[in-house]
């Protein structure tokens, strides 16, 4: 309940997109193949950027 107003912060917005980029990896691995790397090299630069907010926070 007291959780509903909390604002999301950019480390959860970005692991978001990162679990949403790789369901399409996965998904279009199996059916093409240049869009499923182009997902995964996007996938991997929100991983980088989320390492990088996670090492400043610490």
């Amino acid at each position: 309940m007291f959780g509903l107003f909390k604002k999301t912060s950019e480390v959860d917005k970005l692991q978001k997109k990162y679990e949403k980029l790789m369901k399409e990896w996965h998904s279009l691995s199996a059916t093409n193949r240049g869009e499923s790397d182009k997902k995964y090299a996007e996938a991997q630069k929100i991983q980088d950027e989320i390492e990088k907010l996670q090492s400043k926070s610490s």
